[in-house]
Formats: structure tokens, sequence, C-alpha cells
């Protein structure tokens, strides 16, 4: 089993998406890339502890590659815009993805630059090694699946969903 740290905007539409594909085996909200230990969703959201919301994607790596997964990622987010997704404004949107090996960091940095052209705007996603990953409160895992009538997730998390349906 392999896994991947990403992060583009709010962790539930995210979290959602990557839960529709049979190869991903669990998707975990969380926090990551900042300088606080075990931060709270209070304490991210007021952008001082540098952690962006992610979510811990571990997938089975003989079902779907990396480049698949990073597909899917740059299909539902929008890589070129700095700390911001839709209507979430703050560093704890960022597009970052965090890897975990030599392999992985060659891999989304390839994957980056042959995407690149297709966009009007420079990438701004950011690259980095995984150090910490600290799992989001209960509340905050299945969000879209636990809150089907939430109008934050009808109009944001919603679309993202039915891309990775078709992908």
């Amino acid at each position: 089993m392999s896994y991947i740290v990403l992060g583009g905007g709010c962790f539930w539409c995210i979290e959602a998406a990557y839960k529709q594909l049979e190869a991903v085996k669990e998707v975990t909200s969380g926090y990551s890339g900042g300088q606080t230990s075990n931060p709270t969703y209070r304490e991210v959201c007021s952008g001082k502890t540098g952690h962006a919301e992610v979510v811990k994607i571990q997938y089975d790596e003989e079902q779907i590659g990396l480049e698949k997964i990073l597909e899917l990622f740059f299909k539902i987010h929008d890589p070129t815009t700095e700390d911001r997704q839709g209507p979430d404004v703050g560093s704890q949107y960022r597009s970052i993805i965090l890897y975990n090996s030599e392999k992985q960091k060659k891999t989304v940095e390839a994957f980056i630059n042959d995407i690149s052209e297709n966009y009007q705007d420079d990438i701004v996603t950011e690259v980095r090694p995984l150090e910490d990953f600290w799992k989001a409160e209960e509340k905050h895992q299945d969000y879209f699946e636990k809150n089907p009538e939430d109008a934050y997730c009808n109009i944001y998390a919603r679309p993202k969903v039915e891309k990775a349906k078709d992908f």
C-alpha cells in the first residue's frame, strides 16, 4: 500500500473526491506543512500554524499509479491560485503535495512539469517532503458522506465528487 498527502482547498472536498476511486483504500483528513504539533481545526483556520488542510490518500499501486492520483488532484482544484480555492482563502487552503520518498518527489515534479503548459498561469503548488501528518478531528472525517444536505458540500464538494466518478 502506498500513500501521498495532498492539499487543495477544504479537505472535505478532496477527501470526498478520492473516496470515489476503487483503488484508493483510505482517505484521512488532516493537517500538515506547518510548525504546530497536533493542531486543532480552529488553530489551523487561524492561519497561524502554517499547516494546510490536507488528505492522506492510501492507494493500491498495483491498481492505480501515482500519476493517476495526481491527474485527479489537478482536475479537481486550481493549482494556479495561491492560498485560495473557491470561497476558502488563507494559507491553510494552499495547493500542496507532500511526498514521502525520493521516487514520489521525482514523479510529482515530472508530472507538474509535463502539465504546466496546459495552464495560462504558473502552477503554484508547493511540493515538499512530508514531515508530520496530524489527523483532523473525527467530525471532519467523511464529512461529505455524513452531511449530504450541507450547503457548502453541495456547492463545492459535489462537483469534485462528480468529476471523480467520471475519472
